[in-house]
């Protein structure tokens, strides 16, 4: 007897579980600290005048000592090639629709190309998928970026 009250709210249980675990997708969930895909540099997303913004705060290459200056030397723009990548601006213009940040572009220093991008978070909001592309998002590149709370380790010396 005591099974036929128990059961039904066990089952209730194991259906509501999965949806509890989706929680809901906030416009400032982006806002933070994220890791590039290959590790080597750190991002600050920060929110201005309503539109998100990602920084670069962080290169692997500076903090490691290996390179005392990482300038941003395959930019098309010639008066741009002398300027160091740490602090530029990596990506700007979104606006949060349905639970994705899109109508942004992304700046890309390893090629000196700028695209087209969107982006949302997945895994518990700790993935940040970029989606950057040449006119539609089917023509691009989905890069995962990975979320820090603490940025302690992330540091540069400041002998630079």
């Amino acid at each position: 007897m005591q099974l036929n009250k128990i059961l039904p709210s066990f089952m209730l249980a194991v259906f509501l579980l999965p949806i509890s675990s989706f929680a809901k997708i906030e416009q400032d969930d982006i806002i933070g600290h994220w890791l590039s895909e290959n590790k080597d540099g750190v991002v600050q997303v920060k929110k201005e005048n309503g539109d998100y913004k990602g920084y670069l705060v962080w290169v692997k290459l500076l903090a490691t000592g290996e390179k005392k200056e990482v300038l941003d030397d395959k930019n098309p723009d010639k008066k741009l090639q002398k300027r160091s990548l740490l602090g530029i601006r990596l990506f700007e213009g979104f606006k949060f629709e349905d639970e994705e940040w899109i109508g942004g572009q992304i700046y890309d220093p390893d090629s000196g190309k700028t695209y087209k991008c969107k982006m949302s978070l997945k895994d518990k909001k700790r993935v940040l998928n970029l989606r950057g592309y040449v006119g539609i998002p089917l023509f691009g590149r989905t890069s995962e970026w990975t979320k820090i709370d603490d940025m302690s380790k992330y540091t540069i010396p400041s002998k630079l």
